[in-house]
């Protein structure tokens, strides 16, 4: 892999976590495997049963193998952030917001069909290695079946874009008493702030006395995998009322699991 040239390298941060986080959930959040058909009504043997169980257990074993690669995965979203990053027309490798919100050429290419599609795929990386589309499948995060790679790729693209498109959120004492992800503790990634009472029901949680009004700007600063997670794993409502700090979040065994096995996963120095 050739290394990232130093003016590159924050767009480059960016978009390793934007291929990232879209690694993991993928990863964490395989796609169903197909119903088994209906048994008939004849009487189960012993011996069926205990194949039927046997193959449940091999389910759930493949299930935890995924929280004990993260060397690999890590490896294999580094190599894949790299190769599609290099893929990236120029301008977009240096680009900072304040450029991009003022050019009207890259926003009328990139900007304006957010979100992109698996179709606008090409148009974004006209010369990505057909290296990465095969890595993908052997790795089996796509299936051309279901989701090509440029399937996968457009919401990676598109999360990338909208974050140089996006103002530097305004500094926040709390940042500074962060040492990394209040999650799963990781310090070189990027930081986003997650509202603990979210602002969905920053109303209903202060009408049905749930917190107090001066409660509502509560933060915790998460990466973007966690921050992601922590939003499939309960909704507004209940994160509102039950989770609205990170020690109640981590007293959860799926979000410890979560955290501890996001947390070795280590990009390689450049």
């Amino acid at each position: 892999m050739t290394s990232i040239p130093p003016e590159q390298q924050r767009n480059y941060e960016i978009f390793r976590d934007c291929l990232s986080t879209a690694l993991i959930e993928k990863i964490s959040r395989p796609e169903p495997k197909p119903k088994r058909r209906s048994k008939s009504k004849k009487t189960t043997s012993p011996t069926s049963r205990q194949q039927d169980v046997a193959a449940d257990v091999d389910v759930d074993a493949d299930a935890d193998a995924d929280f004990n690669n993260a060397d690999d995965l890590a490896e294999f979203a580094d190599y894949i952030a790299t190769e599609t990053f290099r893929a990236l027309p120029s301008e977009l490798k240096t680009i900072d917001y304040h450029t991009y919100a003022k050019d009207a050429g890259l926003q009328a290419r990139f900007a304006h069909a957010l979100p992109l599609t698996g179709a606008d795929t090409p148009h974004v990386l006209p010369c990505l290695d057909p290296a990465v589309a095969d890595s993908l499948s052997a790795y089996g995060i796509t299936h051309e079946s279901t989701q090509g790679a440029d399937e996968f790729l457009a919401p990676v693209l598109t999360a990338f874009l909208a974050a140089l498109n996006t103002p530097p959120r305004a500094p926040r004492a709390t940042l500074a008493e962060a040492e990394g992800c209040e999650m799963c503790g990781r310090d070189w990634v990027p930081l986003s702030y997650h509202h603990l009472i979210p602002r969905f029901v920053h109303g209903k949680a202060v009408k049905r006395r749930w917190h107090r009004a001066e409660d509502l700007e509560n933060v915790a600063w998460l990466c973007g995998a966690c921050h992601r997670f922590v939003h499939r794993f309960k909704g507004h409502e209940d994160l509102a009322r039950r989770y609205y700090t990170v020690e109640l979040l981590m007293a959860e065994e799926p979000v410890r699991r979560w955290a501890e096995w996001v947390g070795r996963l280590r990009w390689k120095g450049r």
